[in-house]
Formats: structure tokens, sequence, C-alpha cells
């Protein structure tokens, strides 16, 4: 009986057809980055103050330095503290200026922030003080977001079809997306954000069905995303108009309902040979290839061959090793990434950084994983980035150009270790649990950047806190990959109970870029 990867090889393994496609799957992770980040550049803090115009009421004619110095207390640099004022008495102005106030409280008005500030979602919905930790839990309930749309809609593209729900995901990014710029309270802006990250995650899992180097090409759209990040929010400080600027251009995709194909592999599993046969038959005929009737002829139903359970997957320790990696490299990857307004330099110009080394480091994980093998890349880049955090903890603060450069080798590798990810693990997992393993692999990721906003909390206790734990974790990951076997050049395993790869003699034709 014929295989699909016989087609594969009549088609051309990675002709103008297969190009075009990871184009047209690439393109929405343009926008991502805006959707993952773009909240740190709508939250930088500014000087702010208690609202105290109750004094007004009294003394109408007091400066704005007077007001100040009667009803604010000092911080122990003798600046006005940002997050308590002296109790509102009902004192007349000159008791008030003869005798003092003593008694502080919280800020109960709301607060002040400068005129000349352009909107954002800081002094909008007053994200300071005792109010400021909603900023990292509204980034992790994004990211939860993307893991519940890997639940959701991973499912229904593999019941419904791979193009149908990719058109909805992209509608939903789109109409929720520009729908947050005019959000009246934040907690419906978070509610927003929740489904943009749910509709984010098909994008992200459907570049991760063609092959493996095309994986990585598709990553690099990504990092230039960051960059286009540094750019539209250095240039658009109103954080509605940011919103719309990075979420409208998906609008643009909608051509995509006349020229993205469904996806032939998944016809023939749906038994819909007729229409897989004209999907081949037009990649056959923009890669200026023939295809023969009688091998079309021969393309019959594929039968669903027994899958292993997710059990299985912690049955044997290479598989954990490998879960507990892929989170340990994300861990480091999204901590890095949401920290870029912690390292003291300019946040628009590291954020440009940040983009260059990420694309830098996509594109070279191409040939580190030829040069190298996974096994070493892997174990190197997560050494190195947990290497570079940890540092960062004995830099002192008033270095920020050394916490920068670090902080820019650290997202290198830990870039690198995320890419690296994607291709070590896929081959590391045998045949029947592949498809589960991967998708475990991906939660965890998820998993690690819902908890990444979360740990940064804990700076309020000590600054070196998060970035110990940043730093911890992708260096055990490092040390677990010595554990694991080196995929290079090997046949991948298909049984459970083949503990490591066999090396193989010949490569063979990928069967899932169409």
């Amino acid at each position: 009986m014929v295989e699909f990867g016989d087609f594969i090889s009549a088609l051309g393994e990675f002709g103008l057809y297969q190009k075009l496609l990871v184009l047209f799957l690439s393109l929405p992770l343009l926008l991502n980055p805006f959707q993952m980040i773009g909240q740190v550049f709508m939250v930088v803090d500014v000087p702010h103050h208690c609202d105290t115009s109750w004094i007004l009421a009294i003394g109408p004619n007091l400066t704005e330095e007077e007001q100040l110095n009667l009803t604010l207390p000092r911080d122990a640099d003798g600046a006005y503290e940002q997050c308590y004022m002296y109790s509102p008495v009902d004192w007349d102005l000159g008791s008030i200026m003869t005798y003092g106030l003593n008694a502080t409280e919280k800020c109960s008005n709301g607060w002040v922030y400068p005129s000349a500030q352009p909107p954002s979602l800081l002094t909008e919905f007053d994200l300071v003080c005792d109010r400021k930790d909603l900023n990292d839990i509204s980034q992790s309930i994004y990211m939860l977001g993307l893991l519940l749309g890997a639940m959701i809609f991973g499912p229904l593209s593999d019941r419904v079809g791979r193009r149908p729900i990719f058109l909805i995901s992209i509608l939903l990014q789109g109409l929720f997306g520009v729908g947050v710029a005019f959000v009246p309270h934040f907690y419906v802006y978070v509610a927003f954000r929740c489904v943009v990250g749910a509709s984010d995650a098909l994008a992200l899992r459907q570049t991760n069905v063609v092959t493996q180097d095309a994986v990585l090409i598709s990553h690099c759209f990504f990092a230039v995303g960051q960059m286009i990040l540094a750019g539209l929010s250095y240039g658009i400080r109103n954080w509605r108009l940011l919103e719309i600027a990075g979420s409208a251009p998906v609008f643009a995709l909608f051509f995509y309902i006349w020229v993205l194909p469904e996806s032939a592999r998944w016809l023939v599993t749906k038994g819909r040979i007729e229409e897989a046969k004209k999907v081949l038959q037009k990649a056959a005929s923009i890669n200026k290839r023939t295809i023969p009737p009688g091998l079309l002829e021969q393309l019959k139903p594929e039968t669903q061959s027994k899958s292993g359970s997710t059990l299985d997957l912690f049955r044997k320790k290479h598989l954990r090793k490998v879960t507990l990696i892929m989170f340990a490299g994300s861990l480091v990857y999204y901590g890095l990434s949401l920290n870029v307004t912690s390292f003291g330099l300019d946040i628009y110009l590291t954020q440009l950084a940040f983009g260059v080394v990420e694309l830098a480091a996509r594109y070279s994980c191409i040939f580190l994983l030829q040069w190298f093998g996974r096994k070493k890349t892997q174990a190197v880049v997560l050494l190195l980035s947990g290497l570079m955090c940890l540092i960062i903890i004995c830099i002192p603060e008033d270095q920020p150009v050394a916490t920068t450069v670090l902080a820019i080798i650290g997202k290198f590798t830990a870039t690198a270790s995320f890419s690296t990810s994607y291709v070590y693990t896929a081959e590391l997992f045998p045949t029947v649990i592949r498809q589960t393993g991967v998708g475990l692999c991906s939660m965890s990721a998820r998993v690690a950047g819902i908890m990444a906003p979360l740990i940064r909390l804990l700076g309020q206790y000590h600054r070196a806190i998060p970035m110990a734990i940043f730093g911890s974790a992708p260096m055990v990951g490092g040390l677990l990959c010595f554990l694991l076997p080196e995929t290079r050049g090997t046949d991948l395993v298909d049984d459970i109970g083949v503990a490591t790869p066999q090396l193989r003699m010949s490569l063979k034709p990928c069967h899932t870029c169409i």
C-alpha cells in the first residue's frame, strides 16, 4: 500500500507550495509578540502620588508644592510617598500649617499622574501600589488563554479541520484584539486578553505541523515581530491606539479564505480522498511537478494506529526529563522577555536588541543542531541562559549596561533553547505517543508562561528572588540533557520500550509538509 510520504516525494519535499504554506502560517507570528509582550510597554512606571485635593476645599490658594508638603509624608530618601498620604482632617488651614498632620493612610481618592503623560494602562486603571500586582496577574491570565486555546482549538482542528479553525482563530484575534482598545474596565480588559491568548495559541500550534527546519524558520517571524514591537511601542505611547495598531493588521489576513488550503494529510485521515487528491494536484501544479495517475488512484484512507497514553510519558525516566527540560527552557525565556523594563536601560532599545538576538538565535539553531547535535546544543544553551540570570543577581543596580548585556546574552541562549526544544522533544518521543508528548511539552511551556509573571511578584520581597528562580530552572534542565540520548542522524523511535533512537542510514521524507 502506498504511503503518504510517497506523495511528498512526488511533490518535492520543500517546493514552492510548501514554502508558501510556511509563509501563510508564519505571517500571524509577526503580530504575536505584540499580544504576548506588548503590555510591558503599556504599564511603564511613572511618577505618581495620592490625590489629596481634599485640602483645596479649605485652602484653594495653595500652590501644588504647598499642597503636597502638607498632605504627603516623605520616604527615607526625602521624596514624597507614592502610596501613602496624611489622613484628612476637618481642621482649618491655619491649624494644619501650625501643627502638621501625623496619621497616615493608603491612598483613598486615587492617584495623580503627570499631566503630560499619554494615557497608559497604568494611569487609566491605576495599576500602582496595592493594584500593581494586577499587571503581572493579567499577563498570567493571557498565558492561561494560550493554554486554554491549545486545549480547545487543538482537538477542534483535529475534528473539524485545520483550515476553518485557523480562520476562526484569526477572526477572534482581530475582533477581541481591537476590542481591547475600547474596554471601560480593567477586568474586561483581562477577559478580552484571555480570549486573544486562546486565539493566538492556534497560530503558534499550526507552525509546528511542517518540517523541523520550517518550524525554526517560522520562529524567525516571531523574532521579527519583536523588533516591530519595539518601533511600534516607541512611536505610539497612547495604549489604546497602540492596541489598535498591533491588532488591526490581522484583518489583512482574511485573504486566507481564498488561498489557504486544507491539510491533505488531514483529509486522508478523515476519508475525504477526492478532496485530498485535489489539494495534492494543486500542490503539484504549483511545484511544477506531476503526480503519476496510478499513484493518486492508490490513495486510500489511513487507518489510525494505536497511540500511547499520557501515563506512558511518566513511566520512562527519559520521557519525564524531556517534559521538565521544556518547562525549564520556557520559564527562563518568558522570564527574560517579560522583564525588559527591569534592566535599567531604555526599554525600547532593549526590546529592539531582544528582537535582534532572538532572530539570530532562531536562525542559528538551524546550523547549531546540525553541527553539534540536539543534546549538546540544548544542554549548553540552557546552562548559559541560567548562568546569565544568576550573574545578573550579582550586578549592582547602578550598572544597567552590564545588566542589560547579560540579559541580552541570556535572551539569545534562552531563545535558542526554546527553538531547540521543539525539534529535540519531537525526536525523543516514540511514535505511538509523539503527538501526545509534544502536546504535553507545549502545555508545559504554557504553564511556564503562566508562572513567569507570578514569579516576578516575588521581587517585592527581594529583587534577586525572580532571577534566582529563572536561573536555577534552566541550570537543572541543562544538566538533565546530559542524561538524554542524541537524536541527530537517528531513526525516530516507534516503540515505548526502546529507550534510545537508532542510527539511521538514510533520511526519510517528511510526512507533515502538507
